[in-house]
């Protein structure tokens, strides 16, 4: 009898090839572990929070999936309820804060305000509006706040810089560099600071900056500045005396300037001299102790109420 002969069998030689691909396999699959955990052991976060990374991303990603659903049917209520919901089930909500930048501004106000939206969805969180009203605060010259998922704001704070003191009838307070007002401050914490007085005055720091700024050796030894009739200068250096300034800017600056180098040269500052006046443009006028400015003089004069004239007695 003759037997039939089965075809269709795997050779010797296909079987070989079939194990050799399959210990080709094997053998890349090792390598690429062993090259990922090779790249993850120089990541500077253990494999645990690489975890929780990957499962804020799949969290965000279906918060972020289930507004585009919403949204596209036409139904933006829905879609912000459907994101709010989502995400306090997976912990999407503002539950911390965390306050940068402060040196002079009371944190406890930025943390009122941002503790406004505590429990609320993180999609929910009106930035724009959050930093709106930091801006409303009268140290925070710049703002900015972001997001740090799955549950923290990020508030970040620019102060603005206290530069004077300004006297007011009834407080002292902090400007800075514009003129802003910080704060009232007390008579202790004023003291050494640079003090501002006169009708007007705050809205001129920024001119007194550059007129001071013009004289170097003189800004430090300026006490007190006076705008006086909206017009002028007084100011008082730290030895009590007081020097007079012309009107105009570049007046002032340049009367300032030469005041600089004759007090380099002469020692005006710390003399017996109690006041210095640069009002004419070609001389300086020096009061000595004990003597009587006439200009002051005649003013007070001025200002005095007129005298009753005596009464005639009658006669007996």
């Amino acid at each position: 009898m003759s037997q039939k002969l089965k075809r269709g069998g795997k050779s010797v030689r296909k079987a070989a090839a079939a194990q050799g691909k399959a210990r080709q396999v094997r053998a890349a699959k090792v390598r690429t572990g062993s090259a990922l955990d090779a790249a993850l052991s120089w990541l500077p976060i253990t494999e645990a929070q690489l975890h929780r990374v990957f499962l804020a991303a799949i969290l965000g990603g279906a918060v972020a999936l289930a507004w585009i659903v919403a949204s596209m049917a036409g139904v933006p209520t829905m879609a912000g309820a459907e994101v709010a919901r989502l995400a306090h089930e997976t912990g999407f909500e503002v539950r911390n804060v965390s306050v940068r930048g402060t040196k002079n501004l009371n944190e406890l106000k930025v943390y009122e305000i941002a503790l406004a939206d505590n429990r609320r969805a993180m999609p929910q969180v009106d930035l724009d509006a959050l930093r709106g009203r930091l801006l409303d605060l009268s140290w925070v010259q710049e703002a900015r706040v972001s997001r740090q998922l799955p549950d923290t704001l990020v508030i970040d704070i620019v102060e603005r810089k206290p530069v004077a003191v300004l006297k007011k009838p009834d407080r002292l307070v902090l400007i800075d560099g514009e003129g802003h007002e910080l704060e009232p401050i007390s008579a202790e914490r004023a003291r050494g600071k640079l003090a501002i007085s006169g009708p007007g005055a705050g809205r001129r720091i920024e001119e007194l900056t550059a007129l001071l700024t013009a004289a170097p050796a003189m800004k430090p030894q300026v006490r007190e500045a006076e705008w006086i009739g909206n017009r002028r200068w007084n100011l008082t250096f730290k030895t009590g005396q007081v020097l007079a300034l012309p009107e105009g800017e570049d007046q002032s600056r340049k009367a300032l300037v030469k005041f600089a180098t004759m007090d380099g040269r002469n020692r005006l500052l710390g003399g017996s001299a109690v006041a210095f006046d640069m009002r004419a443009n070609d001389r300086i006028y020096i009061r000595m102790a004990g003597r009587v400015d006439p200009v002051e003089q005649a003013a007070a004069a001025a200002k005095a109420p007129p005298s009753k004239p005596a009464e005639k007695k009658e006669a007996e």
